[in-house]
């Protein structure tokens, strides 16, 4: 028996794989194994993922438009904003325009009527002064033919009436 077990142990001595005499049992299942998977692959696996990656390329695709699209109408969109933005601009300018214009108008107008009640005041007050004027001239006139009568008879003159006034109207002229 030592004798057969030794001889068993000097005969397993290599990789099993190794063996010829296994190898056509270990081609027939490895053939067996490639083709089970080729189908496995082929029939399910691959169907599955060319599936998923068609519908990715679809969905992308689909995006792809849709926000070319999208970037055509935001485009479309800024210029009628820039546009309505410059209509409302040029409105804004002409209502501003129309507005100092009317503004300018009544300021004028009121200008005019200011001037007109000033020019009459001043009229009023030039009248006013001169004759004030010519009623202090008067006065004036009065109270130095009276002063200048009542010196000349406090001096011990007589009195010529005629004479102090035609005396006071030359000192008044110059």
């Amino acid at each position: 028996m030592a004798t057969e077990a030794t001889g068993e142990a000097g005969k397993a001595v290599g990789m099993p794989q190794l063996d010829f005499s296994t190898w056509p049992n270990q081609i027939f299942w490895l053939l067996v194994t490639l083709v089970v998977i080729y189908f496995v692959l082929s029939k399910i696996a691959l169907p599955r993922i060319g599936a998923v990656l068609a519908d990715r390329k679809s969905t992308i695709t689909n995006d792809l438009a849709a926000a070319e699209e999208l970037k055509l109408k935001a485009v479309e969109a800024e210029k009628a904003y820039q546009d309505a933005l410059t209509n409302a601009r040029t409105e804004a300018a002409k209502i501003v325009a129309a507005a100092k214009a009317e503004i300018q108008k009544d300021l004028d107008a009121a200008t005019a009527q200011a001037d007109a009640e000033i020019s009459a005041r001043a009229a009023e007050s030039e009248k006013s002064i001169a004759e004030i004027r010519d009623g202090a001239a008067q006065a004036v006139t009065e109270v130095a033919r009276d002063t200048a009568a009542e010196l000349v008879a406090a001096l011990g003159g007589s009195v010529d009436a005629k004479a102090v006034s035609a005396a006071v109207t030359a000192r008044l002229k110059g």
